[in-house]
């Protein structure tokens, strides 16, 4: 059984994916302005389909386990970061990222570090290949309830420091 060191980076990023997913699928319109400001054409449709990919590989990583699903948080993660370092390097127009559905926040480095940083946890949680993360809660109640609230704790953070800190920034300049 995997312990509690890669147990709790995967719940957040898993969390964090599923949160993104959901609220892609109901609003699609600020990943699909991401994408043409990047020449890609994807349309709602298509949007929406990587949205729910991104919900149920969340939900895989929490419930199911093992190595490939918490390989998918990682590569997701991989992905977010090279679009945006991209975006960044060429000075894309993007008022979003799109990650989370309405947020108008423009991408950051902090973006790119953070995505880095759960794309990390997920690799290493991929790489232990072990129980889901749910299977660690119900088997070490105690254990699991820290890890969980822990793991609310760091999501909401990121969360703040990727959707409020940009807007706060851009507000101040």
């Amino acid at each position: 059984m995997s312990g509690p060191t890669f147990a709790g980076p995967l719940l957040v990023g898993a969390a964090l994916l599923f949160a993104g997913g959901v609220s892609k699928l109901a609003r699609p319109g600020n990943m699909a302005r991401a994408f043409r400001a990047a020449n890609l054409r994807l349309g709602v449709g298509g949007i929406r389909a990587l949205a729910f990919a991104e919900a149920v590989v969340a939900v895989g990583a929490v419930v199911v386990g093992g190595w490939l699903p918490a390989a998918l948080v990682a590569l997701s993660y991989g992905a977010f970061a090279v679009f945006v370092a991209i975006a960044l390097a060429r000075g894309w127009a993007l008022s979003s990222c799109g990650c989370f559905g309405t947020p108008d926040s423009p991408p950051t480095a902090v973006h790119v570090v953070i995505d880095l940083m759960l794309a990390a946890g997920a690799a290493v949680a991929a790489i232990e290949g072990r129980a889901a993360p749910v299977a660690l809660i119900s088997s070490r109640p105690a254990w699991g309830t820290a890890m969980v609230a822990a793991s609310a704790v760091t999501a909401g953070l990121a969360y703040l420091a990727l959707v409020r800190l940009p807007r706060l920034r851009a507000e101040l300049s």
